[in-house]
């Protein structure tokens, strides 16, 4: 969420609301966001919200788009498909046109849009995007760190995998299905990652980044029990922690620890010099195991929701 203050309403401003993007719309947002991120310093929609802006309708994503005088200047997005949560939601306004409440009306027409039950996310954590969530009346609720660590000599020992586990890199086609099962059951707890679907998956293999050779499967006679997939930012010059998961029945010996390692020789070995994740700031023992692997903080990103 990047925005602005309140300020009077423009006279020529419109919201229009749409399922689906036409490839020139969404073109325009992607354009839009990569002014917000060159001012901001990191994008203010996620990549699953960038993937929703192309392929046409999805079930439960909402398309915000505000215009001043046909001018694209601002865009937000609003997925309801959480079956306990309330909707989520992230917004941007161009940098050139904040400061003139374009910000608010996006977020008063999300509140509108979602029954006054809402969830927005503020990358970054910026004053800005504080205020206003502070304006729209939401509280915060969820705090999301981003940590990193330097990979230049990088010095780890080999993973000790548990008994009977062997690691191999996941074959597309072939592995999606197990792979979407174990990913749904180690985060049946976070909706946004474990409600992946086969057509995120395709979304995601289609990319530029996707290497297969980076998305190690971890398997026990034959069946999976764990994941690391590992994603290389090249303009970056970063490796991402890209989501790393352990089947419920797997957890606790030592398996999640060894892919850590897997995947971050692998980042080194790529030549990249720093490797970067994302982990919820509540969810101790994992930020326990990453800062004893040498990650710090280096960002956050905020979640604010209306009072439930």
């Amino acid at each position: 969420m990047t925005s602005d203050d309140a300020a009077p309403p423009f006279p020529s401003r419109s919201i229009e609301t749409y399922s689906a993007l036409s490839p020139d719309q969404a073109e325009a947002v992607l354009e839009l966001l990569a002014a917000a991120a060159g001012t901001d310093g990191q994008q203010a929609v996620s990549e699953q919200g960038r993937l929703q802006l192309r392929g046409g309708a999805r079930e439960g994503v909402s398309h915000l788009l505000l215009s001043v005088d046909d001018e694209l200047v601002g865009y937000a997005q609003l997925e309801d498909t959480d079956p306990v949560e309330a909707p989520a939601a992230e917004l941007v306004v161009h940098p050139s046109h904040r400061g003139h409440g374009h910000g608010r009306a996006l977020g008063s027409a999300l509140l509108a849009a979602s029954g006054k039950r809402l969830r927005v996310w503020a990358h970054g954590g910026h004053a800005a995007a504080r205020h206003l969530a502070q304006v729209l009346g939401l509280t915060l609720f969820r705090e999301l760190r981003q940590m990193r660590r330097p990979l230049t000599g990088l010095q780890l020992p080999e993973p000790r995998l548990p008994e009977g586990v062997t690691v191999r890199t996941f074959v597309p086609g072939q592995d999606d299905a197990a792979w979407l099962a174990v990913n749904a059951a180690a985060f049946a707890h976070h909706p946004e990652q474990g409600s992946l679907t086969q057509r995120d998956l395709d979304d995601r293999e289609s990319e530029p980044w996707f290497d297969p050779a980076g998305f190690f499967l971890a398997e026990r006679a034959g069946q999976l029990v764990g994941f690391h997939w590992t994603k290389a930012h090249a303009e970056e010059q970063l490796g991402e922690v890209y989501v790393l998961g352990v089947a419920p029945g797997a957890q606790g010996g030592g398996l999640g620890k060894a892919l850590t390692t897997v995947g971050l020789r692998h980042l080194a070995a790529q030549g990249l010099p720093t490797a970067m994740l994302y982990v919820d700031a509540d969810n101790t023992a994992a930020v326990s195991v990453y800062e004893r692997l040498g990650f710090v903080t280096h960002e956050t990103d905020l979640m604010y929701r209306t009072e439930t």
